[in-house]
């Protein structure tokens, strides 16, 4: 049985625990860069949405989720990814935003994915109202599915302030020639990409050419798609991650990414708070150069 004493004993132990916390200083906030087509800072690490927020009305879930959302913006964060192909996901953080009153603080990226201009002009609508906002931060043009037609959409909405920003995505190397034709024939103002460690087609080519043509990249899969951290889990940190401030192979993966000057967000997807909190580490500090960002590759070859 607890005591009165016993019971004092210890509210003046969490009194003295909360008052030593709020006297730490405040962790930095994460490094932003300017988005290129009009200079606004976009912080570097944001949160993807792909499987990990495709929760439905999972209650416990999405609590947990709530606290990744909670720790991006803690963080300085605010990219949130998404698309009509995650399921429920852009249904999920909409919600989240909504409830916890965060929308001003989140960049809401989603896409369209499905053919002709009618049917994208639908998706988009239901976007929005999934999201629970009438305006959103990027809309992208999903694997450049119809691309062609939805651009002129895209380019119509932007006008008429519906959408912020236009994009462009895909997920996989072979692809790249075809990115490559539409930065080189259009005016976007980002292009989302895979890049890794151990998936470097990106540096030959888009990379710089999306620093040539000003437009803002956005990398998806900077874990390899999971099975580069996989593979790493059991393995010590090289020596060299200490020069970087990193204390995990997540942080060092997306260090790596972020040390190429062409790449302004990095969108790790996680459902988990304490994975949120250590891939927003990587937003602080110092970033690998050409010589140390070869070392990281050779570590993980």
């Amino acid at each position: 049985m607890t005591t009165r004493r016993d019971f004092l004993r210890l509210t003046a132990a969490a009194l003295a625990a909360r008052a030593a916390h709020a006297a730490e200083p405040p962790a930095p906030l994460m490094h932003k860069r300017p988005i290129p087509s009009t200079g606004e800072p976009l912080p570097i690490v944001g949160c993807g949405t792909w499987r990990t927020f495709d929760v439905g009305d999972d209650a416990a879930r999405r609590q947990e989720l709530a606290e990744v959302l909670g720790v991006l913006f803690a963080a300085g964060g605010s990219v949130i990814d998404s698309s009509p192909m995650y399921g429920s996901s852009e249904a999920v953080a909409g919600a989240l935003l909504a409830q916890s009153h965060t929308r001003d603080k989140a960049f809401i990226a989603t896409k369209v994915w499905t053919d002709g201009r009618e049917a994208g002009i639908a998706q988009m609508e239901q976007s929005m109202r999934l999201w629970q906002t009438n305006r959103i931060d990027l809309m992208q043009i999903h694997n450049l599915l119809d691309w062609r037609t939805h651009l002129a959409t895209l380019r119509d909405w932007k006008a008429a302030g519906k959408i912020r920003y236009i994009g462009v995505t895909h997920y996989t190397a072979s692809a790249f020639p075809q990115v490559e034709a539409v930065l080189r024939s259009e005016r976007v103002d980002f292009v989302q990409i895979n890049y890794a460690a151990n998936d470097r087609d990106a540096e030959a080519r888009l990379l710089p050419l999306a620093a040539e043509r000003g437009v803002a990249v956005i990398v998806n899969q900077p874990f390899g798609g999971g099975s580069l951290l996989a593979s790493l889990r059991n393995r010590p940190l090289p020596a060299f991650a200490q020069e970087l401030g990193c204390t995990s192979w997540a942080q060092l993966l997306l260090k790596f990414v972020l040390g190429n000057a062409a790449v302004t967000c990095v969108i790790p997807g996680t459902g988990r708070r304490e994975y949120m909190i250590d891939n927003a580490r990587a937003g602080i500090g110092i970033y690998p150069d050409a010589a140390l960002r070869q070392r990281i590759a050779d570590a993980v070859a």
